[in-house]
């Protein structure tokens, strides 16, 4: 019986546990990458992210928020997106800091409305004068700067790989001259040139001859 008790209760976990959390390399590399595609600044979207869930995708905040960029679920489906799917979770967050910058026109203001709602940076037409909204935005502004300054490794290699593949390809080309067998040479149509040969001697032409050559090759 208590052997059944522990498979049973083994079995529950295993199906209500989160699927093994991506390692932090890997949400970094997928935030970069979905910055990038979407327009947006790796450097901000990294620093929501670090803010937001410490790049953990099994965060979960007491007012049901969830994932790396903490959405609310109901959030997440009017963008059509899952929450619980990591790539959903990151588009989502960067499209929901997309939508507010643009509604706002400033990095800050976005960010105030990212964590208290639109509503309140439209009331208040400033970051609303709560702690945690103006916490947020310091530490978001803090890492945002120090990212610009130090690049993640994560952008490092998105930005490499972009230079990479806008790089022409180059073909190597032989410096020496190229050899054409004997067995393809043909004649070549004579051509008449007329050679001018002249005799100087200080420096006035005493003789002109004029001769007619024809050359083959």
């Amino acid at each position: 019986m208590r052997k059944l008790l522990l498979f049973t209760i083994t079995l529950v976990l295993l199906c209500v546990a989160p699927v093994q959390a991506a390692d932090v390399n890997t949400v970094k590399a997928t935030i970069v990458k979905h910055a990038i595609e979407m327009g947006v600044d790796p450097a901000i979207a990294l620093s929501i992210a670090r803010t937001e869930s410490g790049f953990s995708h099994n965060a979960r905040s007491s007012h049901g928020a969830v994932g790396v960029f903490q959405l609310m679920p109901s959030t997440a489906r009017r963008m059509g997106l899952n929450p619980y799917s990591l790539n959903d979770n990151i588009k989502g967050g960067i499209m929901y800091y997309k939508s507010m910058y643009k509604m706002f026109g400033s990095v800050e203001l976005a960010l105030a409305a990212y964590n208290a709602g639109p509503g309140n940076v439209k009331k208040y037409k400033a970051v609303p004068p709560y702690a945690e909204t103006k916490r947020f935005v310091s530490k978001i502004m803090k890492d945002y700067h120090y990212y610009k300054a130090n690049p993640d490794p994560a952008m490092v290699k998105a930005k490499a790989a972009h230079t990479a593949a806008k790089k022409p390809a180059t073909t190597t080309v032989a410096a020496s001259k190229p050899k054409v067998p004997a067995a393809t040479l043909e004649m070549v149509k004579a051509k008449d040139i007329n050679a001018v040969k002249v005799e100087v001697v200080d420096e006035t032409p005493i003789d002109l001859e004029i001769e007619a050559t024809s050359l083959a090759i």
